[in-house]
C-alpha cells in the first residue's frame, strides 16, 4: 500500500452573537498565512503558528472588540481546532507524538503533543505582566485551551524560563507549531495505519 494522497484540508465557519469566524487550513502546506482578526498581536502569533507548523491558514474574524479581545481569541482557537480536526480525519498515518524545547533569546519553552483524539491541556506558563501592549496575557492560555479541546489533542506547554513576556508568548506559539508539524506528518512506515493499538484515535 502506498502513502495516502487525500488532501488534508479543513474549512470552518462559526458565527455567534459575539464573533464571526472563518478558518481554512491545509495541513500539507508551506506555512502560507492570510490572517485578520482585528487584534494585531494575536495576528502576529497566528502567523508564527502557521509559518512554523507549515499549515496554510486563511483566517478572517470579526468580533466584539469594543468589549475586549477574549471572544475573538477564544472563538478563533475553537475554529482553528475544528478545522485541524476535520483535516486530520481518522488521523491515519500520522506520527502522532512530538515534543520540542524551543529557545528564543533569553526564553525557553517546551511543547509536547499527542494527536490522540482526546483533548487535554497542561499549561505551566506564567507571565510577569497582565498585558503585552494592549493584549491580555491570560488569553494565550485561553487560545491553546480552545485549540486543544477542538483539535482533539493532548497538549503540554512548559515555559522553562524567560524575562520578556513577548518572547514567552511567542515561544509558546512557535513550540506548539513545530511539535504540531512533526506530530501530524505522515509516517511513511505506517502511512495507511492509525497509530494506536486500538485501531482508532478517540
Amino acid at each position: 500500500m502506498g502513502e495516502t494522497t487525500t488532501a488534508r484540508v479543513g474549512n470552518i465557519v462559526r458565527k455567534t452573537n459575539e464573533t464571526s469566524v472563518s478558518v481554512s487550513v491545509n495541513l500539507d502546506g508551506t506555512g502560507a498565512a492570510r490572517i485578520s482578526t482585528g487584534v494585531g498581536f494575536f495576528d502576529h502569533m497566528l502567523d508564527q503558528l502557521s509559518r512554523h507548523s507549515l499549515i496554510d491558514m486563511d483566517i478572517e474574524v470579526t468580533g466584539d472588540l469594543h468589549i475586549d479581545d477574549h471572544h475573538t481569541v477564544e472563538d478563533t482557537g475553537i475554529a482553528i481546532g475544528q478545522a485541524i480536526s476535520k483535516a486530520l480525519g481518522d488521523r491515519r498515518g500520522i506520527a502522532r507524538y512530538a515534543s520540542l524545547d524551543l529557545a528564543m533569546d533569553e526564553t525557553m519553552t517546551k511543547a509536547a503533543i499527542d494527536v490522540s483524539g482526546r483533548p487535554f491541556l497542561v499549561w505551566n506558563v506564567a507571565f510577569s505582566a497582565p498585558k503585552i501592549g494592549t493584549f491580555d496575557t491570560e488569553l494565550v492560555r485561553e487560545f491553546f485551551q480552545a485549540l486543544a479541546q477542538n483539535a482533539g489533542i493532548t497538549l503540554h506547554v512548559l515555559n522553562h524560563y524567560g524575562a520578556n513576556n513577548h518572547h514567552i508568548a511567542e515561544t509558546c506559539f512557535k513550540a506548539v507549531a513545530r511539535t504540531l508539524r512533526a506530530a501530524i506528518e505522515i509516517d511513511p512506515r505506517q502511512a495507511n495505519r492509525v497509530p494506536s493499538t486500538k485501531g482508532m484515535l478517540v
